[in-house]
């Protein structure tokens, strides 16, 4: 295994940084462990290793480096089976595509290497409850250095809306949207989303004459929250369109110089003024200067990052009825560690769900449904359908057996569902498995 001792030194920062996400310390303890552990960059810790092993004398640096190389082997075999797959290995020039996992599923089964987390993931509070607007707050791993702390459980609950709103125009794109909003509030939503000093609200962080013009009711659910999710995204994306599209002609005009995409976020941050009155980025204003320039740039420094983490959410349809909601209460919980017979419907218990405690939860919350508590049993629940027929919110079973099926998960639609799949793995986002079958429930 070929590991850069400074990825280790990141995934162990990503590590603690779940484990104080998890914790029930005080906010202002929290916020300063985070503060100091995102810190570190991979750039800074490779450095100081090679700084050492230089200033050595030339006879010990092999040796030392040999030591060094060493010791990262044996701690990535310790970390690996609790990262992302790939976290801890250079990216080859040209990766052979992977061939697809079996199938793992809730009956135990023969597989001394159950597959990697798809999300490094934070333990539950003591007491079994989420943290905040009732989404788990999952960090992002150290795959994804630049997207820091961001909770992936709301990540993913944004994602449906952030592919929606990057599709309004070619020059807005669903990462870019996902870096700004990262940026801005760090997709902090609902009635406890902080306001910011000048009175920005909601996580696309409006002001009120903005959100009079931009704020619609984007989710049909009768109102226009900039403090939701749906409303705030929406607005995010045709605001930001427009905005490329005027600076877009004002560069045609020659009356403002440089990338479309850094004016047009330069602009959401300073206004759209701030660009005209400049001739391009915002600049001479100390707020420029120290606030715009540098927001800028860490939202195009973080696209790809959030590119590679939305890859496997974009395919989350956007939610409809009851199997809408069923599925946007499993994907809350994207990250959490698969549990032996954890989960209810009243949510995880033992630190995560297995997955029929999965199905149990998100159908209970989204429909009121009470399922009996098995994969077996759940079976016996609505009526069998086609498999291309199905639709968000069915429930998918297979790893059949005598008794039954072994596995139970949510359809989420475009041929994928989410489910618990086995121990050492966490609820994640899979491609539907060969000969599943599909049950409506309601």
């Amino acid at each position: 295994m070929s590991v850069d001792p400074s990825t280790l030194i990141v995934a162990a920062v990503a590590a603690a940084g779940a484990f104080i996400q998890g914790t029930a310390a005080p906010t202002e303890i929290k916020d300063q462990a985070t503060q100091t552990l995102e810190s570190y960059s991979p750039a800074t810790a490779g450095q100081q290793v090679s700084d050492l092993i230089s200033a050595l004398p030339e006879p010990v640096r092999a040796p030392t480096q040999q030591a060094v190389d060493d010791i990262a082997a044996a701690a990535a075999a310790a970390l690996e089976p609790h990262l992302p797959p790939g976290a801890l290995t250079p990216p080859a020039p040209a990766p052979e595509p992977a061939a697809p996992a079996e199938p793992v599923m809730e009956t135990p089964v023969p597989d001394p290497a159950p597959p990697a987390p798809m999300f490094l993931s934070s333990p539950p509070s003591p007491d079994g409850d989420s943290i905040g607007n009732g989404a788990v707050l999952q960090p992002v791993p150290a795959a994804f250095p630049r997207a820091s702390l961001a909770p992936v459980g709301a990540i993913a609950l944004f994602a449906p809306w952030l592919r929606k709103a990057g599709a309004i125009c070619d020059g807005i794109k669903p990462a870019t949207l996902a870096a700004l909003y990262a940026a801005e509030n760090g997709f902090r939503y609902g009635p406890t989303a902080p306001v910011s000093p000048a009175g920005a609200l909601g996580p696309g962080q409006f002001m009120p004459g903005t959100w009079a013009i931009y704020g619609k009711d984007a989710d049909e659910d009768g109102k226009a929250d900039v403090l939701g999710i749906a409303d705030p995204v929406m607005a995010s994306g045709n605001l930001l369109c427009d905005t490329y599209e005027q600076i877009d002609a004002w560069k045609r005009q020659g009356r403002v110089s440089g990338d479309t995409l850094d004016l047009t976020i330069a602009a959401y941050n300073a206004g759209s003024g701030a660009v005209l009155r400049s001739g391009g980025m915002p600049s001479g204003s100390p707020d420029y200067e120290n606030q715009t320039k540098p927001y800028v740039a860490k939202i195009r420094g973080s696209e790809l990052s959030f590119a590679q983490l939305l890859a496997p959410l974009i395919g989350i349809p956007l939610g409809d009825g009851v199997g809408g909601r069923v599925v946007e209460s499993a994907v809350r919980y994207l990250g959490l560690p698969y549990v032996w017979g954890g989960g209810n419907v009243n949510g995880p218990s033992g630190g995560g769900f297995d997955c029929s405690g999965l199905t149990s939860f998100a159908v209970h919350a989204a429909a009121g449904i009470a399922l009996p508590r098995t994969s077996e049993t759940q079976w016996n629940v609505g009526q069998e359908i086609p498999m291309d027929q199905a639709r968000p919110g069915d429930l998918l079973f297979g790893n059949w057996q005598s008794g039954g099926p072994g596995h139970v998960a949510i359809y989420i639609g475009n041929g994928q569902m989410i489910h618990a799949p086995t121990t050492g793995d966490v609820v994640r986002i899979a491609d539907v498995f060969p000969e599943m079958k599909a049950r409506r429930i309601f």
